[in-house]
């Protein structure tokens, strides 16, 4: 079984300028959030192992410097960039597989089990891995950021609640369809126009975990935030796979050790993170309502789940079938071995 810190094997794709990138000095980490939020706390803690470890420096890029997300990966992809994140929300119209991450109630709900899964799972490191190879990257590895909450004009509390309402989401045909499997009117939208778009009420909810919901200050914009257990946000690392080919043997055991201890820091400190952020935005604004739904009013939304569930079949084929059926049992294995 591959896990992370095996999985750094890349593919033979060769290209001049990541090839030239590899001996440089100077790694580039690109990241899709801030300094200040998960990734980039796992960036820095990545950076400061190869810094303290090697002979390498890591630069790393928060979200906008380097353009939007598609631009960071064909960065990438051109070895421009060495190392980026490039989360399955935004990668899955390349690879369609990876659309399995944002189908609903399909993640482990419990941490421990969800720890594990990230770090075990041979779905992810062998069959995942290798549909982004075909890229011309390389999975690093992939960890949650923590539980997708809707924030909202409105009380939500049945998918009949979300009826009319304009629900911002990524440009993803799942997240469209779960949406509207949910009852709402799903609304694409670049993360740059969201506030706007809710402050203006050309929108009336969008969804990310707490923390960034804390951080991008949506809460000033909603009224209503709601745990709806739905799923967790999840990001992936990839890095330029002819750069990691170009390694020595020396500087790829760094990097497989700097993954594995960035891995460990950030699923430490998530525990507590969704509560801090609550905390913190009704500190700021103590008339927010949060509310979390119980199992009965989370069974209209886990019926609803199962034809989305039914569409990412439709649309990926045989092959999310496959992935769905390594999903199920990569968890039960963490499961046992959790002891849950």
């Amino acid at each position: 079984m591959k896990t992370i810190s095996s999985l750094l094997s890349g593919a033979a794709a060769v290209a001049l300028l990541a090839a030239g990138a590899a001996s440089a000095a100077e790694w580039k980490f690109a990241l899709e959030e801030q300094l200040n939020e998960v990734q980039g706390v796992f960036a820095t803690r990545f950076k400061e192992h190869v810094e303290a470890n090697s002979d390498h420096t890591v630069a790393i890029f928060p979200y906008g410097s380097l353009g939007e997300s598609a631009d960071v990966t064909e960065l990438t992809q051109l070895g421009a960039v060495q190392f980026a994140n490039a989360s399955p929300g935004f990668m899955g119209s390349e690879i369609p597989e990876l659309n399995v991450f944002l189908l609903p109630y399909t993640l482990p709900e419990e941490g421990p089990v969800l720890a594990d899964f990230f770090a075990t799972s041979p779905t992810i490191y062998q069959d995942l891995a290798a549909r982004y190879e075909d890229q011309g990257l390389s999975l690093v590895v992939m960890y949650p950021e923590g539980e997708v909450v809707m924030t909202t004009k409105e009380p939500v509390a049945s998918p009949a609640d979300l009826d009319g309402v304009k629900f911002r989401v990524m440009t993803s045909p799942l997240l469209v369809e779960t949406y509207r499997a949910f009852g709402a009117t799903p609304t694409p939208l670049p993360w740059g126009e969201v506030f706007s778009s809710l402050q203006l009420n050309m929108i009336q909810g969008q969804e990310n975990p707490m923390f960034f919901v804390e951080s991008t200050k949506m809460y000033e914009v909603t009224d209503h935030i709601t745990y709806a257990g739905h799923n967790v946000y999840t990001t992936a690392v990839v890095a330029n796979s002819a750069f990691l080919d170009g390694l020595s043997e020396e500087d790829r055991a760094v990097v497989d050790a700097a993954t594995q201890a960035a891995f460990e820091h950030i699923m430490e400190y998530q525990e507590g993170l969704t509560q801090r952020a609550e905390d913190m935005i009704l500190k700021a604004k103590p008339d927010m309502n949060v509310t979390v739904l119980t199992d009965e009013q989370r069974a209209p939304f886990r019926a609803a789940a199962e034809d989305v569930r039914a569409t990412y079949v439709e649309m990926v084929g045989e092959a999310g079938s496959k992935i769905l059926d390594g999903f199920a049992q990569d968890v039960a294995a963490s499961r046992e071995r959790v002891g849950d």
